[in-house]
């Protein structure tokens, strides 16, 4: 019989013979069921085609793919079978090409990748609000720290971390980059809440609430190395928290622990001017420069904020293939200063964009974090163009993937790619009319308007219910954990 040469995912009952000679769609009727049989097909008699057998077809609505071409589809369908996307098009063609086990209808919605949101610390939702209005290194030192040495443990871990999913889900992220302390807690909120992370066990020269020394900490970031390797949903980076934490010993030895492992390195890096002056007095030179000294500028290092990055680090950063997370909301509201993005974007460096923790947001909504990249640094340089809508929704999806490494995995919508997806409702007051949709996603959505959530081909959410956790758990153990946090405040 005659196969298909151009891989039309279905058994084409046209005309026999062409003007070349015989159609390459043809299949002889009599050899159709055998062929059905070994493709794992299902006919549909009443349309003449067969259909391939999938999990889910969501379908109706406008699609952004976030591809190279920024492609926008109307009335388009996204085909899912398993973790993978196996087709993107109009909804005529994909129902005739595919019967799903489950379809969602998705009229007058977006579907779009899920956020990707590159630096956090999902736990700290136990401390929002804790100590607000502060500058950085007295909010970290005289509040952050003590609040942490006094509260943090395996339950706080887990619960903060469950609560953060449950707040990223709901407002459209579908992956998370996290450091923190007992992170293999967090690998476990993540796993269970269905959400895809990179996770790190922070790293300090002095003790944690996990290890007593820099070597413990080491230990424990080897095991979760190889606890979770080859997982579908958790990866993991090696995270010491900052040059002024870290001993350039403690550095060289997890940067071979990240070489070994084969996996990325991420820290925090030159996030206000106080920390540029000590790490300057410090080191008798540049922090981008001691760490191009030490061997860290490669394409496996991520560093979080970069508010203060000269021209001459930018330029390092861009030849050695550094990528970098901005998180405006914390930088505003910590008066950290604004980094030099759009600098950094036109010199190559891949940018995504991270909330950074509830203690110095202090929300986890992707969505918010856009806008405020967007209206940052408009105002900061009184120039409307830069940072465009379309620029920062890209931050928030496929360049968010490629500096956590996943960039051939997740952030934009093609086959072959893994289904993190979200659909967010359009027929609402405040998104109407619509001339842009990405206009409408960095000026007038929020996380409230995202209704259904796929992440690795499982549904999460639909129809802004969690199908995977407790929300209502999440919320009375994190409330019974603050309870014991306040009172050790007042100690």
């Amino acid at each position: 019989m005659y196969r298909c040469r151009v891989n039309c995912s279905s058994t084409c009952l046209k005309t026999r013979t062409t003007n070349n000679g015989v159609n390459p769609h043809y299949v002889f009727l009599e050899d159709l069921a055998t062929y059905m049989l070994n493709k794992n097909f299902k006919i549909s008699q009443k349309r003449g085609y067969t259909l391939q057998e999938i999990d889910l077809i969501i379908t109706g609505a406008k699609v952004l793919l976030l591809d190279t071409e920024n492609t926008c589809l109307e009335n388009a369908a996204v085909a899912i079978n398993s973790d993978e996307i196996v087709a993107v098009g109009h909804t005529e063609k994909i129902t005739k090409q595919y019967n799903a086990k489950k379809t969602i209808t998705a009229n007058d919605s977006l579907i779009m990748p899920g956020f990707v949101n590159c630096h956090t610390h999902a736990a700290m939702t136990c401390f929002r609000g804790i100590a607000d209005d502060l500058e950085l290194m007295d909010w970290l030192n005289n509040y952050i720290f003590p609040a942490e040495a006094k509260n943090v443990n395996k339950e706080l871990a887990y619960w903060g971390s469950f609560l953060g999913a449950v707040e990223m889900i709901k407002s459209g992220t579908t992956t998370f980059c996290d450091m923190y302390i007992f992170e293999d807690e967090t690998a476990g909120a993540a796993k269970t809440a269905g959400m895809r992370c990179l996770v790190g066990e922070v790293l300090f020269d002095f003790p944690s609430p996990n290890f007593k020394t820099p070597t413990e900490g080491v230990a424990y970031t080897k095991m979760l190395a190889e606890k979770w390797k080859d997982d579908p949903l958790v990866d993991i980076i090696i995270e010491p928290h900052a040059l002024y934490t870290c001993s350039e010993p403690l550095l060289i030895e997890v940067k071979k622990l990240a070489e070994d492992y084969h996996l990325p390195i991420g820290l925090h890096l030159l996030e206000n001017a106080a920390e540029k002056k000590q790490l300057e007095e410090k080191f008798g030179k540049g922090a981008v420069s001691f760490l191009k000294d030490i061997g860290y500028l490669n394409e496996r290092l991520t560093a979080f904020h970069c508010v203060y990055f000269s021209d001459e680090d930018i330029r390092m950063f861009a030849d050695h293939g550094c990528k970098v997370v901005h998180n405006p909301a914390s930088n505003m509201k910590l008066a950290s200063g604004v980094a030099p993005v759009p600098e950094m974007i036109k010199a190559g460096i891949t940018v995504g964009l991270g909330t950074d923790g509830c203690a110095s947001n202090n929300n986890l909504d992707m969505i918010k974090e856009t806008s405020t990249a967007a209206k940052l640094h408009k105002v900061s340089r009184l120039d409307p163009t830069v940072m465009d809508a379309q620029t920062v929704v890209r931050m928030a999806t496929i360049e968010g993937a490629k500096v956590l490494g996943m960039g051939e995995s997740i952030g934009s919508l093609e086959v072959g790619k893994k289904a993190d997806i979200i659909v967010i409702g359009l027929n609402k007051p405040h998104l109407t009319p619509i001339y842009s949709e990405y206009s409408h996603l960095v000026y007038t959505m929020s996380g409230a308007d995202v209704d259904t959530v796929i992440i690795n081909g499982k549904v999460v959410m639909e129809n802004r219910q969690l199908l995977t956790i407790d929300e209502e758990e999440a919320m009375h153990k994190v409330r019974e954990i603050a309870v014991r946090v306040k009172k050790s405040l007042q100690k």
